[in-house]
């Protein structure tokens, strides 16, 4: 792929071709990604969520999406309210990871969150997810917030604990 790399705020059928993408690419627990799919386009519907999506030559290649409403969020009890969003779905094509595209993604949507009034971002991780803790702590979620459990569609629960920055 080649081209401009260009950050922006995802269309509905920016949307529908990420989800197709992810659901096909994760055939094992295929049904919760269509679960997953269901509720992030009613979220973004009702304006609950803002999708963020990076592309390079038309195709995107990294995303993080922010929870603007607690309907929106497992446990939003301190994760999201009229100052605060909750970030998830960060995620970067294989091919395209530790070559800064997902950074430039970052930067464009806390610098877009703090224009719309938001003052505070936070996040869950797993707490055994070291990789993913020290990505984080790298961004600035280093406050501690709370720890809790999710429970995916399909019954999985998971413990979680969740981070929280300034913007």
């Amino acid at each position: 792929m080649t081209g401009p790399f260009i950050c922006k705020i995802a269309s509905p059928e920016d949307m529908e071709a990420k989800w197709a993408y992810e659901i096909a690419r994760h055939e094992e627990d295929k049904e919760n990604w269509i679960v997953w799919k269901r509720r992030s386009m009613e979220n973004y519907r009702r304006g609950h969520t803002l999708p963020y999506y990076g592309l390079l030559g038309g195709h995107v290649i990294c995303e993080a999406t922010a929870m603007v409403h607690p309907r929106a969020v497992q446990n939003s009890d301190g994760l999201v309210d009229a100052q605060t969003v909750y970030l998830c779905a960060f995620r970067t094509v294989s091919e395209f990871q530790g070559k800064g595209y997902f950074s430039k993604l970052f930067r464009f949507m806390t610098e877009d969150l703090r224009r719309r009034g938001y003052t505070k971002a936070t996040l869950g991780v797993e707490p055994d997810d070291g990789v993913n803790k020290a990505r984080y702590a790298h961004y600035g979620f280093t406050q501690f917030i709370k720890s809790a459990q999710e429970v995916y569609p399909d019954g999985t629960v998971i413990d979680v604990e969740y981070y929280g920055k300034r913007l």
